[in-house]
């Protein structure tokens, strides 16, 4: 391992690595040579580690999975806390032909494929929400942070007309203690267990994650959201439900949802007109 990660990358042998890269490996099918998987017993945060690793020239593909995370980071700067048993967390690498601007709608389709896993491990009423979360009854079962760099801003050798992707993925395998707030509200937190009559093993949800994932970056390379869209609104939470968008807790926008634009912006029917939200810093509510 390079110098310059030691300091992040931790071994602890009373937190035994809980994925082994190489029985996932046998699991990962026609995908097996895209990943190259690094299991750590822990470290600050999978994401912040690969970016650091997409700087020295880490390949697409390069995945980090840790049994626990000291600075694990959610949406706008969010801690996200979680046990190794209780949770699966990993951040992904992945680079992508042209520049940031096709990358719009991709945290929408990325939730797409954490769905079609969990579908495909017996999973149900698992649905999607603008424009990074995956739920199980309206509560919160798995959080997406998707972050962006130019390959010339990651290491300015690379081709300027590419760009990369690091996703960090944590999913509730069984509910955490506590509650989780933002803007003021507590949020129903929900769990895979509520979802399956039994838990699948670890490295097999791994692999089906992975599998997904590489086929949604095959068609999001191909097409954007816009090829994906249909899927994704089928599997939308608050199709046609009326919603608030609220901007630091305070509500600036009401109406009916209609889901996401071909590009990846949320559509929400006002009494004025259809709008079009593109905003990071907007959250979306249920009424």
């Amino acid at each position: 391992m390079p110098a310059s990660h030691e300091a992040d990358a931790m071994t602890d042998s009373s937190s035994p690595l809980l994925i082994d890269p190489l029985r996932l490996s046998a699991l990962l099918g026609a995908a097996r040579g895209r990943f190259d998987v690094d299991s750590l017993a822990e470290c600050t945060s999978t994401s912040t580690l690969l970016l650091d690793r997409a700087a020295c020239g880490a390949p697409s593909g390069s995945v980090i999975v840790a049994d626990r995370q000291s600075a694990g980071r959610g949406s706008r700067g969010r801690h996200w806390l979680a046990s190794p048993q209780a949770s699966l967390t990993f951040s992904v690498l992945w680079r992508f032909d042209g520049g940031l601007e096709r990358l719009a709608g991709l945290s929408l389709a990325v939730g797409l494929a954490v769905v079609r896993a969990l579908e495909s491990c017996g999973a149900a009423g698992i649905a999607l929400k603008w424009p990074n979360d995956v739920l199980h009854a309206d509560a919160k079962l798995v959080g997406i942070l998707v972050e962006l760099q130019s390959n010339a801003q990651s290491n300015p050798q690379n081709d300027p007309d590419s760009a990369l992707a690091v996703i960090g993925i944590g999913l509730n395998l069984t509910l955490p203690d506590g509650e989780i707030e933002r803007d003021g509200v507590a949020l129903p937190v929900a769990a895979l267990a509520n979802a399956l009559a039994e838990l699948p093993d670890r490295h097999l949800l791994f692999a089906r994650l992975l599998i997904e994932l590489a086929q949604v970056f095959d068609d999001f390379s191909t097409g954007g959201f816009a090829v994906l869209r249909e899927a994704w609104q089928a599997r939308h939470a608050w199709q046609d439900r009326p919603v608030r968008l609220l901007r630091d807790g305070r509500v600036v926008m009401t109406g009916v949802c209609r889901g996401a634009d071909v590009d990846g912006a949320l559509l929400v029917q006002t009494a004025t007109g259809l709008e079009r939200c593109l905003s990071g810093d907007l959250t979306l509510r249920a009424l």
